[in-house]
C-alpha cells in the first residue's frame, strides 16, 4: 500500500513513534456467492480490499475510493460489519502503527474486477467454499459480513 502525503509529513515530525491510525476494510460480496479479493503488491498475499482514511474523510466514503481506486469496482456499503484495534505493528524501515479498524460489508454496483493501481498484483472474485491464503482476521471478517445478525462485532469489556 502507498504511503499516503498526511503520513510522510507526519514521520517528519514524529520520526518512527507510533502513529494511530483509522483503518478501513471491505467484504465485497456479490449474488454469485463470492468475495472481491486483491493480491497485494507488497508481499504477494491475497487479501480483503483496505486502506487508510485521509484526515477528515467519512469511513464509508473512504472505503468506496479505496475499492474503486484497488480494483475498478464500483460498490455500496451494505453495513458496518467490524470495529476493533488492532496489535501494533512495525515495518522494516522502523515504522510503528497501530490502526483501528472499521470493517464494512460492501455489494458491487457495477464494474469487472482488475487491477486499477500499483498497490495489487492481481484482482478477482473468489468462491467463498474456495478461498485461497488469508488471514485470521480476514477469514472472521468475512465469517461475520455473512452474519445475519446486523450488530457490529466489537470487544466489550
Amino acid at each position: 500500500m502507498a504511503t499516503p502525503k498526511f503520513i510522510l509529513d507526519l514521520r517528519t515530525k514524529i520520526g518512527h513513534d507510533l502513529l494511530w491510525l483509522t483503518g478501513i476494510t471491505g467484504v465485497v460480496l456479490n449474488d454469485a456467492d463470492e468475495v472481491l479479493l486483491v493480491r497485494r503488491a507488497d508481499n504477494g498475499r491475497w487479501s480483503l480490499v483496505a486502506g487508510i482514511l485521509e484526515p477528515g474523510e467519512q469511513p464509508a466514503v473512504g472505503l468506496i475510493r479505496e475499492i474503486q481506486e484497488e480494483t475498478a469496482v464500483e460498490a455500496e456499503i451494505v453495513r458496518l460489519v467490524s470495529m476493533e484495534s488492532l496489535p501494533p505493528a512495525s515495518y522494516p524501515n522502523g515504522d510503528r502503527v497501530q490502526f483501528l479498524d472499521l470493517c464494512f460489508r460492501c455489494r458491487p454496483l457495477r464494474g469487472e474486477p482488475r487491477v486499477n493501481d500499483d498497490e495489487s498484483l492481481d484482482v478477482r472474485w473468489w468462491p467463498l467454499n474456495d478461498l485461497p491464503d488469508l488471514t485470521d482476521r480476514e477469514r472472521a471478517s468475512i465469517e461475520n459480513a455473512l452474519s445475519p445478525d446486523p450488530m457490529p462485532v466489537y470487544v466489550t469489556p
